[in-house]
């Protein structure tokens, strides 16, 4: 009897505690502010995808009932406001549980000089109109705006690190990578091989010229052997009032024509390139090649060449892997897949690309044959059995047609 009143008791206890646990990807409340008056507009708040590497696996913080932590930034120069709320917290009643340190979590991340006086952020506001874009510009375009019935303009900047001012602001820019870059993790700055890119909005009030900051691009030049660099696409990231309308696509196009340019590049790449990524990679590489000459229409029906991969190299720093995959799609473009001969032809030739590392591995099979126990022969020939192999084999053919077939209708509407 007296066990289970003492079970009751912890159930009880349990419910309560339950009731102080908040979802921290809800409870962070994100903003970028331009107006005074943008501050209490909720509509504007917008909530990390990722707050794992902050409060662990669960994204859960204990403690608090009601938590909001507000991350508010100036739209331009990112000056930062850091206020935690809530409507009720752990006391001692609850056996010395203590709330878990959810400011001191953020305080490790955004970097010193932000504000918790709502009224001394919205006066350093004010100071907006001053705030310019770093660094060398690049690239202007407009995007329309349907809701506004106008064109937005944007300018995108190529910024080293001795660019004054600019260490402080990459500080507060590279917080919003915790929230939406799943395995974020910050940069060191003072080594001079790292190029930025950033993306700025101009717009005007009151007759005053502002800019507001859209996303960035960090991209780091290794050496190649002997007098080559080969810069790698490290973080990339659209602010998400900004995802969804063009400008991943005009970024990585835009550092891709900066880099076109330089000889001393061999080609460019991506670290650990997110799925995202690569849809977007492939939209913008075939953007860049469909007008190469060995890419053209009358070529395409004749299989992947020499050729292709070395005018991608040559003029647009696109290695061998990627140009395939480019020639695979504009292919594609080109090919009428109800016709059965050709669509054969090409599913074929898509196929001998997938199959390929599978043949690998089975010659390194044949070589190890002679050295391996029966047992370990045994359960390498059940992985090689063939009809789960040509299965396999069709799963990923489709799924890179379905890829393809988007970046086709994305051409399409362009």
């Amino acid at each position: 009897m007296q066990q289970c009143t003492e079970m009751a008791g912890m159930n009880e206890m349990e419910k309560k505690l339950a009731e102080y646990k908040c979802d921290t990807n809800e409870a962070i409340c994100l903003k970028l502010v331009r107006f005074a008056e943008e501050v209490n507009d909720e509509s504007m708040t917008f909530h990390p995808e990722y707050s794992h590497q902050l409060y662990g696996d669960d994204e859960v913080a204990f403690g608090y009932k009601g938590l909001q932590i507000q991350l508010y930034y100036s739209a331009g120069n990112l000056i930062t406001l850091f206020k935690v709320k809530y409507s009720a917290r752990v006391t001692e009643n609850f056996d010395c549980v203590e709330p878990d340190d959810v400011e001191g979590k953020i305080r490790e991340i955004i970097p010193a000089g932000f504000s918790c006086s709502t009224d001394d952020f919205i006066s350093l506001l004010e100071k907006e109109a001053n705030f310019k874009p770093f660094g060398t510009l690049l690239h202007t375009y407009n995007v329309h705006n349907v809701e506004a019935g106008e064109d937005f303009t944007y300018q995108i900047h190529k910024v080293d690190v001795s660019c004054p001012g600019f260490r402080d602001y990459h500080e507060r820019l590279q917080t919003f990578l915790m929230w939406f870059v799943e395995t974020a993790s910050f940069i060191d700055v003072d080594d001079d091989r790292w190029d930025f890119f950033l993306v700025f909005e101009k717009y005007n009030n009151d007759g005053e010229t502002l800019f507001a900051t859209v996303g960035y691009m960090t991209v780091y030049n290794y050496y190649v052997y002997p007098d080559k660099t080969r810069p790698r696409v490290s973080q990339m990231l659209i602010l998400p009032p900004f995802q969804g309308e063009g400008h991943g696509a005009q970024l990585l196009e835009a550092v891709h024509r900066f880099y076109c340019n330089l000889p001393k590049v061999q080609d460019i790449t991506a670290e650990d390139p997110s799925e995202n990524y690569v849809k977007l990679r492939d939209y913008v590489l075939v953007k860049l090649c469909q007008t190469l000459p060995s890419f053209s229409t009358d070529k395409l029906p004749l299989s992947f060449s020499d050729d292709m991969a070395t005018e991608a190299r040559e003029k647009l720093k696109i290695n061998k892997k990627h140009a395939r995959r480019v020639y695979e799609i504009l292919r594609l473009r080109v090919t009428d897949m109800s016709v059965e001969t050709k669509a054969r032809d090409y599913r074929l030739e898509v196929k001998k690309r997938l199959f390929a590392p599978t043949k690998k591995n089975q010659r390194e099979l044949t070589k190890m044959m002679k050295c391996l126990r029966p047992e370990e022969l045994a359960s390498h020939i059940s992985q090689m059995d063939t009809a789960l192999q040509q299965e396999e084999l069709e799963k990923s053919y489709q799924e890179v047609l379905a890829e393809y077939r988007r970046v086709i209708e994305r051409l399409a509407q362009a």
